[in-house]
């Protein structure tokens, strides 16, 4: 088959986790004869799903691919797990598709995963199709998870089909676009006639098409001003002129696991979801003239792609996904990655379906594939013609919102945890790993415990590595709220020469971290002495006296000492700047600091309550509230020793649909309860 930007479709299928997605590709990949037979999830034989993690959990992690032939167009299926902690996946997959298929259940309900999905491809700019799936359920409520759509999404919703019903179960559709209904058969969809009890339905949502069809067309709207109507031609180009201008929602219903609607979906997706050739014009900046310009899916331009994931396998080695924007990539060309600086070359190219990568000679503009083993190139980098050089913008990923300290479960493994840890960091952006300069500890940053989890056990399966990962320490400080004096004498007397140091010091608040100052008079501290008292003081920071977390914001002075002419040395003025340290600090009220974070929480109002009420218990302070698009946006500050599971109860406080980022605010001083508890 002769492919061409005009005939491929890149299809991102997304939605809430459980609710059919990889089983609905699996069933689009059968009838477009691409696999022999359909494979389930709880047998672990879909095309989709083939990481250990997603067999033994029987949901995706990971984006998947997979691709197959429709009437002569290329549909590219990029296959996106739904649960909360995989939004860096879903931001992958925004960057290569060029349209989104929602998968909805049939609960006469909006879920969370579909509301998340739809809202992220609505600011993604993507059109989207939604599929309500499981119309073969015992309860199945299309005309209510219509409703509820409609309500959610005033005016974009159009709903193109009315299923077929007999004894609550789905057993054909009527298509009101073409004024068609077909009867499923185990062959495929047969053309009925439009049932007696289905024409007043089919009648009121033709009228409402013809509507939204004039809404999205000027020329259109005067013709059904005039005439009252619009033939069924213009209704089809104004729903589809709404569609790629994401005005219109289209909705369509089947069962992907009885492979009912399917193929009638895959009919619309070939006639309505944009073509990769009608792609808007991609910003990038092009490198010699230092602009931003327009890169058009043109197959007569110098080559531009841009790698949207990375998988790493200590056996195959690195594998990049990428999506060529610009011209044609050829197998053994070499490629500019300006964002590495280097010259890349690409030996062979794939074409995926799920983990089975099928050689191709060349990739066109609009197309999906996979190149392994290129040694500087990584998730979100450009790879291009040198004569070309452009390149696109980073692809976004989510920070971190739960951490965890890391540790070798086995003693004398750390290096193999720590690189087998950083070789997944390369593969999956929205998890990170970093050391908390603090606390010493290296921490691992992800989307949530499911994440973390996941990542800890593809850690032990990809790399043979056992990490053990636990609550990560608190970055306590503690400071002095008064001033005291204190005196630190160090004497010893052995056969040969002795130790003689004398030092008397202040020690009292200040605005910095630390401050050191002199005011001996006489010389009864010699000068050459006073570097190895702020030494003795310095060294005696990190250790405090409450609960020996290390003190900030003092100023320590050396006021008088004496010394002996023999036996004193820098060892012994360090030794007794140490004492005088330990009795001044005790003196001078000490306190224990902790670290305060700053929040900006978004959530949908009904919870805003339930939300303040849990920042109160977690002594918080709410700083002001703001809405933002149909959220509210909570500003606070609480103290990280209560955050530490926060994404967790978020989640659960707001059904998942609340979100928040964290970031350091300040130090302050910590209740007494607090002290005990550490102490203890």
């Amino acid at each position: 088959m002769e492919i061409s930007a005009k005939n491929i479709r890149n299809l991102a299928v997304v939605g809430h986790s459980g609710e059919g997605k990889t089983t609905l590709c699996e069933a689009m990949l059968f009838n477009a004869n691409a696999i022999e037979r359909m494979g389930k999830i709880e047998n672990g034989t879909t095309v989709c799903d083939f990481d250990e993690q997603e067999l033994a959990r029987k949901s995706s992690v990971s984006l998947s691919l997979a691709y197959l032939n429709w009437k002569d167009v290329k549909i590219n299926l990029i296959d996106v797990p739904g649960f909360y902690d995989f939004e860096g996946e879903f931001n992958e997959a925004m960057r290569a598709c060029g349209a989104a298929l929602v998968v909805a259940g049939a609960n006469g309900e909006v879920t969370v995963g579909a509301e998340k999905a739809i809202n992220l491809c609505l600011r993604a700019k993507k059109p989207l199709v939604v599929f309500i799936n499981g119309m073969d359920k015992e309860n199945a409520d299309y005309a209510g998870t219509v409703r509820a759509l409609q309500e959610k999404y005033k005016g974009k919703i159009a709903p193109i089909q009315i299923p077929i019903m007999e004894n609550s179960k789905m057993t054909g559709i009527v298509n009101a676009l073409t004024g068609k209904a077909y009867h499923f058969t185990n062959m495929g969809p047969e053309e009925i006639e439009v049932p007696e009890t289905y024409r007043r339905d089919l009648e009121a949502m033709q009228f409402s098409l013809m509507e939204t069809a004039a809404e999205n067309d000027e020329v259109l709207l005067e013709k059904y001003f005039e005439d009252g109507f619009l033939s069924r031609e213009d209704t089809i180009h104004g729903i589809r002129k709404g569609i790629f201008s994401i005005n219109v929602i289209p909705v369509m219903a089947g069962s992907a696991l009885l492979n009912k609607g399917v193929i009638n979906l895959m009919n619309e997706i070939v006639k309505y979801m944009p073509e990769a050739a009608e792609r808007t014009a991609l910003p990038a900046t092009d490198l010699k003239k230092d602009a931003v310009v327009g890169i058009e899916c043109s197959e007569d331009a110098p080559v531009a792609a841009q790698v949207f994931k990375t998988t790493v396998d200590p056996f195959v080695g690195k594998l990049n996904y990428l999506r060529v924007n610009r011209g044609v990539l050829r197998a053994g060309s070499a490629l500019l990655n300006p964002n590495t600086n280097t010259v890349e070359r690409v030996n062979t190219l794939y074409i995926v379906r799920g983990k089975k990568l099928e050689p191709v000679p060349a990739l066109v503009a609009g197309d999906i594939g996979a190149v392994s083993k290129l040694a500087n190139t990584g998730t979100g980098d450009t790879l291009c013609d040198e004569g070309a050089p452009v390149l696109f913008d980073p692809i976004p990923f989510p920070k971190p919102v739960l951490s965890m300290a890391v540790y070798a479960a086995v003693r004398g493994t750390e290096d193999k945890v720590f690189s087998g840890l950083n070789r997944l960091a390369e593969e999956d952006k929205s998890f990170v790993v970093y050391k908390n300069p603090d606390t010493g500890e290296t921490l691992a940053g992800g989307q949530g415990e499911v994440h973390l989890d996941i990542i800890k056990k593809k850690l032990k399966s990809k790399f043979g590595a056992d990490a053990d990962f636990r609550t990560p320490a608190i970055a306590y400080k503690e400071t002095i709220r008064s001033s005291s004096t204190a005196e630190g004498k160090y004497k010893k007397q052995t056969g040969g020469h002795g130790q003689y140091g004398h030092c008397k010091m202040r020690f009292e608040p200040c605005e910095k971290d630390f401050e050191f100052a002199e005011e001996v008079v006489g010389g009864t501290v010699p000068k050459q002495y006073i570097p190895a008292v702020e030494k003795g003081i310095l060294e005696s920071l990190p250790h405090g006296v409450l609960a020996g977390y290390p003190v900030i914001r003092v100023r320590a002075v050396l006021y008088d000492g004496s010394y002996h002419e023999v036996d004193s040395s820098e060892a012994a003025f360090k030794a007794a700047a140490e004492l005088a340290f330990k009795e001044g600090i005790k003196n001078a009220s000490p306190v224990l600091l902790e670290p305060l974070s700053r929040l900006k929480i978004a959530v949908p109002e009904q919870f805003v309550g339930d939300v303040m009420g849990d920042l109160n218990k977690r002594r918080g302070r709410i700083i002001g509230m703001d809405t933002q698009d149909d959220m509210q946006v909570i500003t606070a500050e609480a103290p990280q020793g209560e955050l530490l599971t926060y994404a967790t109860s978020l989640r659960s406080m707001t059904q998942g649909r609340g979100k928040f980022s964290e970031s350091f605010a300040r130090y302050e001083q910590a209740p007494d309860t607090v002290l005990q508890n550490l102490i203890r």
